[in-house]
Order: C-alpha cells, then sequence, then structure tokens
C-alpha cells in the first residue's frame, strides 16, 4: 500500500499546499485510529513513558519526516522521493546498531541494504536524472531528512514502545502531528492556497486511512514482533510492488532495467535477513 502513496501525495498537492495536506491526511487517521481505540477499549496514557513516546514518535516519525516529504515533493519527482526514503533501513540499522541491544550491525546485513538500496535505484534510475535541476535538487537534499527523522521514531519506539498498544504509538503521535502540520499551515498562510478537488481530495482521504492509519498500525503491531533493521527493509519491496501493480494491473511495461532492480532488492532482502 505504501507503494502508491508516493504519487498520491503528488495528487493531493494539486488541492492542498503541503503542511495543511499533510496535516489533514494524519487528521483523518487519527480519527480513524481513535475511533477503533474507543471501540476497542484500549487504554491510552497511563504511563509516562507512554505519554513521552508520543511525543517522540509524533515530531520524529510524523510531523519532521513527513511535513519535510510534503514540502520537497513539490519538486521531487515521486520515483526520486522513493529512491530518497529507501536510505531509511540504513540510517535504522545505524541507530539500531547504537541504541538496540541484539541489533548490532553484521557484514551480511550491511551488504544486503546496500544491494536493496542499488536495486531500488536502479528501478529508478530515469527519475535521478532530475536531479540537474537546482530547485530539485535542494528539495532531494532536504528529503533525506525524511528517513532519517522516521528512523529516530521507529528506533525510539522499538527502545521504549515495548508491551504498548499499536493503537497507542499511532494515534496520539498522528493528532500530534496533525495540530503541528495543520497549525504550520494556517501560519504560513497556506489556506490562501487551497483549491480542492474531487482527485485531491479522495487522495486525501486515501492517505489517511489506507496510507496511515491502516498501513502504520500494522508497522507498528510489526515492531514489536521483529527487528527494527528487518522490518525496516520493506521500504525496498514498497517499489517493486508498485511497479508489478502498474504492469499486471496498469499494463505498463516491465522493462529489463525494473527486472534487474527488483532482482537486486530480493536478493539484499533475502540477504539482509539470513541470521
Amino acid at each position: 500500500m505504501w507503494g502508491t502513496t508516493w504519487a498520491a501525495i503528488r495528487f493531493s498537492l494539486e488541492g492542498y499546499p503541503p503542511f495543511l495536506g499533510a496535516g489533514l491526511r494524519f487528521g483523518v487517521a487519527a480519527v480513524v485510529l481513535l475511533l477503533a481505540a474507543a471501540i476497542a477499549r484500549v487504554p491510552l496514557g497511563r504511563e509516562r513513558r507512554e505519554r513521552g513516546l508520543w511525543i517522540l514518535n509524533g515530531l520524529f516519525t510524523f510531523v519532521v519526516s513527513y511535513g519535510v516529504v510534503y514540502w520537497s515533493e513539490q519538486w521531487v519527482p515521486s520515483g526520486l522521493g522513493s529512491v530518497l526514503f529507501a536510505t531509511f533501513p540504513l540510517f535504522v540499522a545505524l541507530l539500531a546498531h547504537l541504541f538496540l541491544p541484539g541489533e548490532r550491525i553484521a557484514a551480511t546485513s550491511t551488504a544486503g541494504i546496500l544491494l536493496g538500496f542499488a536495486g531500488v535505484a536502479v528501478i529508478f534510475s530515469e527519475d535521478l536524472s532530475a536531479l540537474g535541476g537546482s530547485e530539485v535538487g535542494l528539495a532531494a537534499l532536504v528529503m533525506l531528512i525524511s528517513p532519517i527523522s522516521a528512523a529516530v521514531g521507529s528506533v525510539a519506539v522499538k527502545r521504549w514502545g515495548r508491551g504498548l498498544h499499536p493503537l497507542s504509538t499511532t494515534a496520539p503521535p498522528m493528532l500530534l502531528a496533525a495540530l503541528v502540520l495543520g497549525g504550520g499551515g494556517v501560519a504560513v498562510g497556506e489556506p490562501a492556497h487551497l483549491a480542492p478537488s474531487t482527485a485531491s481530495t479522495v487522495a486525501l482521504l486515501y492517505l489517511g486511512i489506507f496510507g496511515s492509519a491502516l498501513t502504520f498500525g500494522l508497522y507498528f503491531w510489526l515492531l514489536e514482533h521483529l527487528s527494527a533493521t528487518r522490518l525496516s527493509l520493506m521500504t525496498y519491496l514498497i517499489p517493486v510492488v508498485a511497479v508489478s501493480v502498474g504492469t499486471f494491473w496498469l499494463g505498463e511495461p516491465m522493462t529489463p532495467r525494473v527486472l534487474l532492480g527488483a532482482a537486486l532488492v530480493v536478493a539484499g532482502v533475502a540477504l539482509a535477513s539470513r541470521r
């Protein structure tokens, strides 16, 4: 599902300015998740570490990471954005090595992570040519803040969130992100540039419900059961899934370049996942 969100962000930006758009996305997601927590009677905020983690996860995983993505995607092609965010496992592996006992970097894991990144770069190699533009190059450089920030959030949840319900590690942080990003958008005058259309609104709702509430709820549930580094490798599979969907559902051609990149990704994930 995350394989489709890069394109959906571009659609949503046609009607919603970046910070307001990101804030509304997480507002929709927070409402869905808080309703789920109420229905399931999940207690929220009973522990001090839980409330502290809401702030950490909200700021690093959602506010900074996605604020940067939405701002940068005004100039950065979605394919190039996928390549830049594919550095996420590299930063997770480094931070996990430093802060998570039992997640030391092994030679095979490092080789697999680098091989997977190479595969993603091959798949979207045509988009890399966009780096030649000064605006695109600057936006791409800023976008690298996103995977670093997201890695900090994931490692923080892995270290201090053990035993917490996934709805606790997603719903309140997303509500915080909605308030901060939405408030930031209002502060810089973005409401004057609102031009919502049916397509951009559908994209926004899709991002909120499926691209945030569902996917992050599942992600933080998996983070409880898998190592942070191993789970981060799914980032490499996102473009492979996106390209496969385009081929089998939309009739887009599967070129030798894409096949090579996909093979490198699969090989890299397999290598990095070896115990």
